[in-house]
């Protein structure tokens, strides 16, 4: 309880020193906060669909393809503009990640933004993690993943066993480690003169 009432806390104190231009109006949204990379079939109805329900619970804004795109939106189109206006990026790493094309190019697009990612290891280890050549991608791409994969691989990032594993405990500790980068970035986005839009007033 008192972990969750710190991230509370934190979160009280990003929207308290929100600026007033970045308030918004009836039915507009703000660019998205955090955006979640993750294997659907492996994360989406447990840890990548919990996360951000929680980060959403607490006035962030999150993005997780399962709830924040509708029937019609390009999907290309939809992902990379939310990567794009991203302040952070979380990847989800589960067993089946490395089969997912869309998985690996999220990624791949991540890290060419200069995006902070927090690696999340769910139920695989960091060296099981390999891009598959497996004839579905040209050599420029399995370059370009493969570089990616070994970026976030060796950023420090959290672990979490799905069967041993507190799952209360571990969604307050990703809280507060989406929440202590997003303060991070802000304070380096305000320190360079770009800010982002958190607490440039603060």
């Amino acid at each position: 309880m008192q972990r969750y009432s710190s991230a509370k806390s934190l979160c009280r104190k990003i929207i308290h020193h929100r600026p007033h231009h970045q308030i918004q109006l009836p039915f507009t949204r703000r660019p998205c906060d955090v955006f979640i990379n993750h294997r659907g079939t492996d994360t989406k109805r447990t840890i990548a669909g919990l996360l951000h329900d929680h980060l959403s619970r607490l006035r962030l804004n999150p993005f997780l393809d399962s709830k924040n795109m509708k029937p019609g939106d390009r999907l290309f189109d939809k992902i990379d503009t939310a990567i794009k206006h991203c302040k952070l990026g979380v990847a989800v790493f589960s067993p089946h990640y490395c089969e997912s094309y869309f998985c690996l190019h999220e990624l791949a697009l991540i890290m060419e933004s200069r995006k902070k990612v927090i690696p999340i290891f769910y139920d695989v280890k960091p060296s099981q993690l390999q891009v598959p050549d497996n004839g579905t991608c040209s050599r420029k791409e399995l370059q370009r993943f493969s570089r990616a994969l070994e970026e976030a691989k060796y950023t420090v990032g959290l672990t979490f066993d799905s069967i041993n594993g507190d799952w209360s405990e571990f969604l307050t500790t990703a809280t507060d480690a989406v929440i202590n980068n997003l303060i991070e970035v802000d304070e380096e986005s305000t320190a360079n003169r770009e800010p982002m839009g958190f607490l440039q007033n603060y």
